[in-house]
């Protein structure tokens, strides 16, 4: 199935992606392999993820060995992206 980005997905993709070049580079390259298997697994198996509680039609996984959690839905021919959230973060 294809997978795409709504635009918050990107903004929060671009800030994770500078954040990390500025404070933890060496880091960069594997979190974003870990997030590019993650994105290809929802493509392929989309309803493997765990639904979140309060919203039905809402999927979330873990990006494994780091602290993002992927959010998005499926539609017909298509898994959208909807937001990649830090664990920290609110």
């Amino acid at each position: 199935m294809r997978v795409v980005f709504t635009n918050p997905a990107r903004e929060d993709a671009e800030e994770i992606r500078a954040y990390l070049d500025e404070h933890y580079p060496y880091v960069l390259l594997s979190v974003e392999r870990s997030l590019q298997l993650v994105i290809a697994r929802i493509g392929t198996w989309p309803e493997s993820a765990q639904l979140v509680v309060e919203r039905k039609d809402i999927r979330m996984v873990p990006l494994v060995r780091y602290p993002y959690k992927i959010f998005y839905r499926i539609k017909p021919n298509v898994v959208e992206i909807l937001h990649i959230h830090h664990s920290s973060r609110e």
